[in-house]
């Protein structure tokens, strides 16, 4: 049986995707995108055209009713209107049908990030020298620095990194530049240093592994969790912990809302202000601890 239209151009839309998404965000979009087509296609939609806001919002009805948590359709949701604004793009349909579906409301986790001196303690822990050691560094302060996310910091070749700022591509394929610390500008040029002898010719990649190919993201990850070990951290570490410690630390001293959504790549502020409820529940702690006229059982009866 030959593929819908519908089919074809999801495999298209996944096909662009994997440019310069990461494996994790593509296989989850194709999850997404698999169920919208098994769902038009027992309503007898084959033609792409076709997806309309009342359609997308029975699938998404479907969805819930199926048992599909608030961040499972959030998801499904993001999946829709990544896929519609490529079908905009190629003019396929007029405009985002997605646009009028509202985002399914979730539960508000906050970021927890690691201690600031805790994670001083654990950026500046010795290490052996050896080239890994050298890299991995470079790795662990340039994530601190720059507050980048997995998928960017892997993808970053050499032409990406200047003097003092690094140039990365988000998610949307938008590019931003951000600043590179005056740590992480020393540990990168250490690794710069070692890299010509660890990378295949003709590599572009920043980071690369023992083989001499870009390093992965599960390489990454796996570094990340086990240098944590290693060095005494008393927590699992992965990326994003360090991604949400650069964004609640500068912001602590800061207080730029505007700056920090600039520098984490976010589309949207509300994205960015869960670090304002973040830095809020600590200053509404370090109170309670604090002042005379807080502190429970301190004054006298009336």
């Amino acid at each position: 049986m030959a593929e819908s239209a519908l089919t074809q151009a999801v495999a298209g839309y996944l096909e662009a995707l994997s440019r310069h998404a990461s494996p994790a965000t593509v296989a989850a979009y194709q999850q997404d995108l698999s169920a919208l087509c098994r769902f038009a296609e027992q309503r007898a939609v084959h033609d792409p055209a076709a997806l309309d806001t009342a359609l997308l919002r029975t699938f998404l009805g479907a969805e819930r009713s199926r048992g599909l948590g608030a961040r499972s359709l959030a998801r499904r949701r993001a999946a829709l209107s990544r896929f519609a604004d490529y079908l905009v793009r190629q003019r396929v349909l007029a405009d985002n049908p997605v646009e009028l579906l509202r985002t399914p409301k979730q539960p508000s986790h906050l970021p927890r990030p690691v201690d600031v001196d805790a994670l001083a303690r654990f950026l500046d822990s010795a290490h052996d020298g050896s080239p890994l050691a050298v890299r991995d560094q470079a790795m662990l302060e340039l994530f601190y620095s720059s507050g980048l996310r997995l998928a960017e910091l892997a993808a970053l070749d050499l032409h990406d990194l200047q003097a003092s700022r690094v140039r990365v591509i988000g998610k949307g394929s938008k590019p931003r530049q951000i600043p590179v610390g005056r740590r992480a500008q020393q540990a990168l040029a250490e690794w710069l240093a070692c890299r010509a002898g660890m990378a295949k010719e003709g590599e572009d990649a920043l980071f690369v592994g023992q083989q001499g190919a870009r390093l992965g993201h599960r390489a990454i990850q796996k570094r990340l969790a086990q240098l944590a070990i290693t060095r005494g951290l008393p927590e699992h570490l992965h990326p994003h912990r360090l991604r949400h410690s650069f964004a609640s630390h500068l912001l602590e001293s800061s207080q730029d809302l505007r700056a920090v959504q600039e520098l984490l790549g976010h589309a949207n502020l509300s994205t960015t202000q869960v670090y304002t409820r973040l830095d809020w529940q600590h200053l509404a702690t370090s109170y309670d601890a604090a002042h005379p006229r807080a502190r429970r059982g301190s004054g006298s009866k009336p």
